[in-house]
């Protein structure tokens, strides 16, 4: 059985402010004060694992240590199945040190031009860790097909070029809130309300 949440404070351990502000957006029914990493000036540990899994739970628990607060943290990635699952683990790093995922669309465009399959999924490992090091992890997909050319500003990431199924706009063309409510992380996100915090 998970653990409850039952702690007032938690840190997000991430980095990236559109990731930030969609987990906190997901958390503001329960009434947690929440405080990203960038606000805590702690440092970003690199991602070394080999699963989504294994660098949420590292994200998460090098700021749970530093902080000595309860941190979530989320890993998540575009797949594209043409591509053998890439960008995959290596979404960011597609990216480049700027972070530039207008690169990073045109990298995944590029190698899929000579491929019928357009289908993709987007993943997401949330990993929630307590100061005492214990550890509860959920996963989340979404599956969808990749367009060229991009379409829509909001969103981040990939979110211009991926279409999630049963839907004609790209996650760059949602309303935040509509997107928020089908995305990866929400699939992950409820899986943690779920068995943590209700």
């Amino acid at each position: 059985m998970a653990r409850r949440f039952n702690e007032q404070k938690l840190v997000i351990a991430s980095h990236n402010q559109g990731k930030v502000r969609e987990i906190a957006e997901l958390l503001a029914p329960y009434q947690t004060e929440v405080v990203s990493a960038t606000e805590l000036d702690l440092a970003e540990p690199d991602e070394t694992g080999s699963t989504f899994a294994a660098n949420a739970e590292l994200k998460a628990r090098a700021s749970a240590q530093a902080a000595g607060l309860a941190a979530l943290a989320d890993d998540s990635g575009l797949c594209v199945n043409a591509l053998g699952g890439d960008p995959g683990l290596f979404s960011a790093r597609w990216a480049g040190p700027a972070k530039d995922f207008s690169m990073a669309m045109a990298e995944v465009h590029r190698k899929l031009r000579d491929y019928e399959d357009k289908s993709a999924y987007f993943i997401s490992v949330l990993a929630l860790v307590w100061p005492d090091g214990h550890c509860e992890t959920f996963e989340g997909r979404i599956t969808g097909t990749i367009t060229d050319p991009a379409h829509g500003h909001n969103g981040f990431g990939y979110d211009p070029i991926f279409v999630p199924d049963g839907h004609s706009l790209t996650f760059g063309e949602f309303e935040p809130a509509a997107k928020n409510a089908i995305t990866h992380r929400a699939v992950a996100f409820q899986k943690l309300v779920n068995s943590c915090f209700e």
